[in-house]
Formats: structure tokens, C-alpha cells, sequence
């Protein structure tokens, strides 16, 4: 059974909570020891996946929210556990507002994979794999991926020691895809994920064969 603190931690931290159950979450953050050693443990779990996100200078725009927010509250701006969470590490704060834009609605489970799909080219995020269990993973995207009118998107993985990667179907652009796992081995930590572009029905030899328009691998969080 799991651990009703140690779910709000995660969703806290993967920021998929209400904008008013996450404000309360703040609150206790102050004074409630076990909620926030609970909330420290999940940003070191996913701290792995700063590598995958380049650090990114706030920009203007957020200078101004924050000096928005901080006016409005009589606490020192320097005190605000909060907004120290946030600057901590802007690869982390990439890292984890990818992830939960990503994320349609919020899980019923504490995710235990996340993977982030880049371009190889330019490291753009185009995609996130989430899996709550080892029998169903879904592939998210955060917007359309244009793909040209005689090709398709193919979507396939490879763990380590596997002789070649296996497809998991066809993907259309900017939409949500569950993939049952049941005919695969258990997901495992570093296993690729890749989308690769094919003829409309799919590889003809079973096997990547387009260029790879995402690519990413697995880091388990729980």
C-alpha cells in the first residue's frame, strides 16, 4: 500500500497538484518535517534529470512574477522557501515543469519511469513517457510535431542487452498514446526510447530505419 505522504510529495515536486492543494502544501512545508524530508527525497530522485535539460537563465518575464509575488507577502524575499526551491538549479526547474506540462492530468500513482524525448539536433523537448507500472507506459507530447503527408511517426524502445530495438506503434502527432508492456521485460533504468520517422504503415523491415526525431532514456523515480 503505498504511502499517502509520499504520494503528495511526489506530486508536489512533479508539480501535478491544484494550484490550491499545492499552496497548502507550501504552508506545511515550514513546520512539517516529515512532508518536507518526504519532498527533499523526490528532488533528489529526479535531480538525474537535469542532464537532460540545459540550464536556462529566468528570463525577464519571470524576474518581474517573481518581484510580483514577493511585493505582495510581508515575508523577506530572501526567506521564501518556495522561491528558493525553484532557483535552486534552473536545469531542475526545466526538468521538472517539462515534466508536469507534460502530464495531461495528474496520475492516480506516483509515476516510477519519466523519460524526457529530445531532438537529437537542437535537444528540444517534444515528448515525455511516463509509466505509474510495468504493464502500460504513455507517451505525452507538448505540442505537434509536423511530419510529412507520405511518412509516419513509429515509436520504439530497447533496453540494455536487447539484440535490436522493438516497436510500440505508430504515434500521431500531438496526440496521447498508451502502450500496453505485456509482451516486453520489465522497464528498466537507461532503456531507450526513441521515435523515428517511417513509411506510413511502418517500418518494412521491423526495424528503425528514418531519422530519429526523438530520443531519450528512462530514469526511474520510484
Amino acid at each position: 500500500m503505498s504511502d499517502p505522504l509520499d504520494e503528495l510529495a511526489s506530486e508536489y515536486v512533479l508539480g501535478t497538484l491544484p494550484a490550491e492543494q499545492r499552496a497548502e502544501v507550501e504552508q506545511r512545508l515550514t513546520h512539517d518535517a516529515p512532508l518536507r524530508a518526504a519532498v527533499d527525497a523526490w528532488e533528489h530522485r529526479l535531480l538525474p534529470l537535469t542532464a537532460l535539460a540545459e540550464p536556462v537563465p529566468p528570463s525577464a518575464q519571470l524576474w518581474r512574477r517573481i518581484e510580483r509575488n514577493t511585493a505582495s507577502t510581508p515575508t523577506p524575499w530572501w526567506d521564501l522557501l518556495a522561491l528558493w526551491r525553484g532557483l535552486a538549479s534552473a536545469g531542475l526547474v526545466a526538468s521538472l515543469a517539462l515534466a508536469a506540462l507534460l502530464l495531461t492530468r495528474p496520475p492516480t500513482t506516483a509515476p516510477t519511469f519519466v523519460v524526457v524525448l529530445v531532438a537529437p539536433q537542437s535537444q528540444a523537448p517534444g515528448w515525455v513517457i511516463q509509466a505509474s507500472n510495468h504493464k502500460k507506459i504513455q507517451l505525452i507530447p507538448l505540442g505537434v510535431m509536423e511530419v510529412p503527408a507520405d511518412k509516419a511517426l513509429q515509436f520504439w524502445t530497447k533496453g540494455d542487452g536487447w539484440q535490436a530495438p522493438v516497436s510500440l506503434g505508430l504515434v500521431k502527432p500531438g496526440q496521447t498514446l498508451s502502450v500496453p508492456l505485456d509482451q516486453l521485460p520489465p522497464l528498466t533504468p537507461n532503456q531507450l526510447f526513441e521515435l523515428t520517422l517511417e513509411d506510413p504503415s511502418g517500418s518494412p523491415t521491423g526495424r528503425p530505419t528514418g531519422p530519429i526525431q526523438a530520443i531519450g532514456r528512462a530514469v526511474k523515480v520510484l
